[in-house]
């Protein structure tokens, strides 16, 4: 077994359903259960899923300090792993803490009202009876695409992309100072259009990681299809990139890095 997942290498031809490759073409969202798609932004259940799957092993501790609708607490719970939710907005919380305790299972889910930013972890990992998380998975919003809320601290309210980047590294900072060496996390993100040209967000990112000496592990590509700000607007859309002189975003990325004691 390895030191970071339950995946029996014994049996590796049995696992068919576990990702290997870095072309995640899935065509429709995993809706059973508590997880649906109504809020805004949220992303499908087999993201974390896949990722827990190969990161994560029964009985770790899963931090999420964008928790949102609780998809990927959702989805820890399903698999007896146990996870922290850090969310903005209460009432998002309140609604996401309903849905998750729907689901019935042994591990332990805590949902925090707070700014990842900014949040002392310390009495939060007390209260759970841990020193560290095994897995961090972020998914932040992509800028200024969604707007979230009226919260300063909220990253969807950043007017410039320095301040996007140095506020969520504020967040990477506070998180992963908490996360076990020599495990990993993941972020979940996209680019985005601004003065007529792409804005590597993705990247971005990215680089936030490398600065603080993570080591990049995986770079992956997934599709989507109909977001909820585009739906049937897909003609319109197609109308438009063949206009103009642009593409439109079919895909998001999964960086997925391994904290190392350097």
């Amino acid at each position: 077994m390895s030191d970071y997942n339950d995946i029996d290498m014994d049996c590796w031809k049995d696992y068919t359903e576990i990702e290997t490759g870095s072309l995640w073409l899935m065509d429709r969202r995993d809706n059973s259960g508590s997880h649906d798609g109504g809020y805004h932004g949220n992303f499908i259940p087999q993201i974390p899923h896949q990722l827990f799957s190969r990161y994560t092993k029964k009985g770790d501790w899963i931090l999420d300090p964008f928790m949102g609708s609780g998809t990927s607490l959702i989805e820890a719970r399903r698999m007896s792993r146990n996870a922290i939710g850090i969310e903005l907005q209460q009432k998002v919380l309140d609604d996401a803490a309903h849905k998750i305790s729907v689901e019935c299972d042994g591990s332990r889910t805590i949902t925090i009202c707070g700014d990842s930013a900014t949040v002392n972890f310390l009495p939060i990992l007390q209260d759970a009876g841990i020193e560290k998380v095994q897995f961090i998975i972020f998914h932040p919003p992509y800028w200024d695409i969604i707007k979230f809320s009226d919260n300063p601290n909220d990253l969807s309210n950043c007017k410039t992309l320095d301040e996007f980047q140095k506020n969520f590294g504020k967040v990477i900072d506070n998180t992963t100072a908490h996360l076990e060496l020599n495990r990993y996390c993941a972020v979940v993100i996209g680019d985005k259009y601004a003065n007529r040209q792409v804005v590597p967000l993705g990247f971005h990112c990215m680089n936030l990681f490398l600065e603080r000496n993570f080591l990049l592990k995986a770079i992956i590509v997934k599709n989507f299809g109909e977001t909820k700000g585009k739906a049937h607007l897909k003609n319109f859309w197609r109308y438009r990139a063949l206009k103009s002189d642009y593409y439109i975003f079919s895909h998001e990325y999964i960086f997925v890095f391994k904290k190392l004691d350097r």
